[in-house]
């Protein structure tokens, strides 16, 4: 018997995005999901909101902001059953005909039907904007059980020929699909369909270290800490991105979401990635995007410890005690803060956000933590 699910919320603030979980549980069983610790891996989806209380739970809800983008069912794969599909196009529907303008990112290995394409297509007409990820990284059955890697690889052709935004999702990285072959196989395909690719490596949560050695052994070292990461990357794969062949010169990759999102959606950082080594050695960004960055970068307001009060007790830390440096828009706290509380309060306000760890955080760390990447050798 699993072991008994544990839900998150229905509306809640991750790294890059809000995100929307209105059905939690997946039937698939990728060995490294984040969901295997809480019971929703290889386990039935289970609906937790309607589409219409999904919606008005997202407008009332304390992180909420019409700038910010928002990432669908990211405790399932809507495209996995017919019920998850069925919810993901009402809600789509929803989405499409309420105030809501947010751009919607969908992530999924799944076939995607051609009622679902239409439902895309439709919303879109009708000014939602709408992002599809596909998470493909080259990995084979005795990882991603129960993918149908050939139907996940056609979804690339027919979103592209639909004239839906397509972000190639390449994660996690692992020794086994960081050879050059596994590697060439997925770039032959996606460089044909995808507007750009974000490779971010594999991320381990404070819960995950024993469920990701047992894909990854060399992590079980006790000198590295893989959770304290931003992500954790094979040697061969990093320097692979780090130094992409010519041939793909005209292909943007991203370590970030946030950069990708921007990208596609004609958006501007608002991330705090602008200028950083992600940035300027990381990302192979396209110059008009840099262009746009570094533009928007001399026009942004001031913030003012006015600004910040507000949105601190809005997201429910009224009168919590910080340090501003106006001039690179970096707040310190003394006092530990929840991921979930920084990355809103940085994104909203186009800040850096520093704080002690939260000793009872469930979320890996980002980006915007201060965490950076982990590169690890790997045995022949």
């Amino acid at each position: 018997m699993g072991r008994a699910p544990q839900y998150e919320e229905v509306i809640d603030q991750h790294d890059t995005w809000l995100v929307a979980n209105p059905v939690q549980g997946c039937p698939k069983g990728c060995r490294y999901c984040y969901l295997e610790d809480l019971g929703l891996t290889r386990a039935r989806p289970e609906v937790l909101a309607t589409p219409e209380e999904t919606v008005a739970q997202l407008l009332t809800h304390r992180y909420y902001h019409p700038e910010l983008v928002v990432a669908l069912y990211t405790c399932t794969d809507a495209l996995a059953t017919p019920v998850t599909r069925a919810h993901l196009t009402d809600l789509l529907d929803v989405l499409g005909a309420s105030t809501v303008r947010n751009p919607i990112c969908l992530i999924t290995k799944c076939a995607i039907p051609d009622d679902v394409v239409a439902c895309i297509t439709r919303n879109r007409a009708a000014g939602l904007p709408i992002v599809v990820y596909l998470s493909y990284s080259g990995l084979g059955p005795d990882i991603e059980a129960g993918i149908d890697h050939d139907a996940l690889r056609d979804n690339f052709p027919r979103l592209h020929a639909a004239g839906i935004p397509v972000i190639h999702y390449w994660r996690p990285f692992l020794p086994q699909n960081s050879t050059p072959e596994a590697i060439e196989r997925v770039m032959g395909l996606v460089t044909r369909y995808a507007a750009c690719t974000v490779a971010v490596g594999t991320k381990v949560k404070p819960t995950a270290l024993d469920q990701i050695t047992g894909l990854w052994p060399e992590l079980a070292d006790p000198h590295l800490d893989p959770r304290a990461a931003d992500s954790v990357w094979p040697r061969s794969a990093w320097e692979w991105v780090q130094r992409v062949p010519a041939e793909y010169a005209g292909h943007p990759f991203f370590q970030t979401n946030s950069c990708a999102l921007a990208h596609v959606l004609g958006r501007t950082d608002r991330a705090g990635v602008h200028n950083t080594p992600t940035c300027v050695t990381g990302n192979r960004c396209p110059a008009i995007q840099r262009e746009r960055c570094a533009h928007a970068a001399t026009r942004r307001p001031a913030v003012t410890r006015q600004d910040i009060d507000r949105h601190l007790a809005d997201i429910g830390h009224p009168s919590l005690p910080y340090a501003l440096n106006p001039g690179t828009r970096t707040v310190v706290f003394d006092h530990p803060l929840p991921l979930c509380d920084r990355h809103n309060l940085a994104q909203v306000l186009d800040v850096t956000v520093r704080a002690p760890e939260d000793p009872d955080e469930r979320y890996w760390a980002g980006r915007l933590s201060g965490a950076q990447p982990l590169i690890v050798d790997t045995r022949p």
